[in-house]
């Protein structure tokens, strides 16, 4: 009989946010995987929890990986917790539960403390829909390329950072998306120096010049309003010949007639405006 995986949610700050139910079965269980057993062993000892532990981190997820692996094909119950928050969530959890379902090995989840969860629920913004991005990528292309994706997005962001790196950070936002944005940038969360900063992302970035940051931070991005893309959009319509407009289509296989249509929908007219404009100048 195979073991199971259990992923412990942790504290992200005040200690009284993990579960009961964390706290027995990382009791229970033969091993515990935390990724910096210096930081975890604090958290244990509080608890009074004598489980063994081996690191597991993003520089040795492969090798100790496979290890966790086999001691759950053994029969092993292995919990596997975080500094901070839920594992798997940016995290290398994420690469020994896709191990554990491809080996068909029982993974369960024990919900409790997640940052961006928590940042999101604070931040005064919209909740019914999200993007969480957690750090962004380190390499310049690909980082580019997210911040790009994200110019349009009309969900709520959920972003983690550095407190050094928060006003090149901001920066970048404002250049890729823009600076009246409205944005909460919620550092020390759940500790007793938690703040939330609600404001846009240019005066985010002036007062973080001014200001070095402390602590982890989560920044919550106010999504693109539906009718401002509809709006950059018509302009862009606009700004194009109804001619080439029509160009854009029939080179598309579309029919001339149907090319009509989706030109006057896409400038806000009606069809009998594009046919009308259309025979006056031809």
């Amino acid at each position: 009989m195979t073991g199971q995986l259990y992923l412990c949610a942790t504290p992200i700050g005040n200690l009284e946010d993990i579960t009961y139910r964390v706290i027995r079965i990382l009791g229970e269980v033969d091993l515990i995987a935390a990724e910096d057993t210096r930081n975890s062993i604090k958290l244990l000892n509080h608890f009074k929890i004598k489980t063994p532990m081996t690191s597991y981190h993003e520089y040795n997820k492969i090798e100790k990986g496979l290890y966790l692996l086999n001691q759950m094909l053994d029969g092993k119950d292995i919990a596997l917790i975080t500094d901070a928050g839920t594992p798997g969530i940016s995290d290398p959890g994420e690469e020994l539960v896709a191990m554990c379902c491809e080996a068909e090995i029982p993974v369960i989840s024990l919900p409790g403390a997640a940052a961006c969860i928590t940042a999101v629920t604070v931040s005064g913004l919209p909740t019914r829909r999200f993007a969480f991005e957690a750090f962004l990528p380190v390499n310049k292309k690909e980082r580019a390329a997210v911040l790009n994706e994200l110019k349009n997005e009309t969900r709520t962001i959920i972003l983690y950072e550095a407190p050094h790196r928060l006003v090149r950070t901001l920066e970048e936002l404002i250049q890729s998306i823009d600076n009246t944005r409205r944005v909460s940038i919620c550092r020390e969360l759940t500790k007793k120096h938690e703040t939330v900063f609600r404001t846009t992302l240019a005066e985010a970035l002036r007062y973080y010049q001014s200001n070095a940051p402390r602590g982890e931070c989560v920044i919550v991005i106010e999504g693109k309003g539906r009718q401002q893309i509809r709006e950059e959009e018509m302009k862009r319509w606009e700004e194009m010949e109804i001619e080439d407009h029509m160009v854009h289509y029939e080179e598309q296989g579309i029919s001339h007639k149907e090319a009509m249509k989706l030109v006057a929908k896409d400038r806000g007219v009606s069809k009998r405006e594009i046919y009308q404009y259309l025979l006056k100048n031809n």
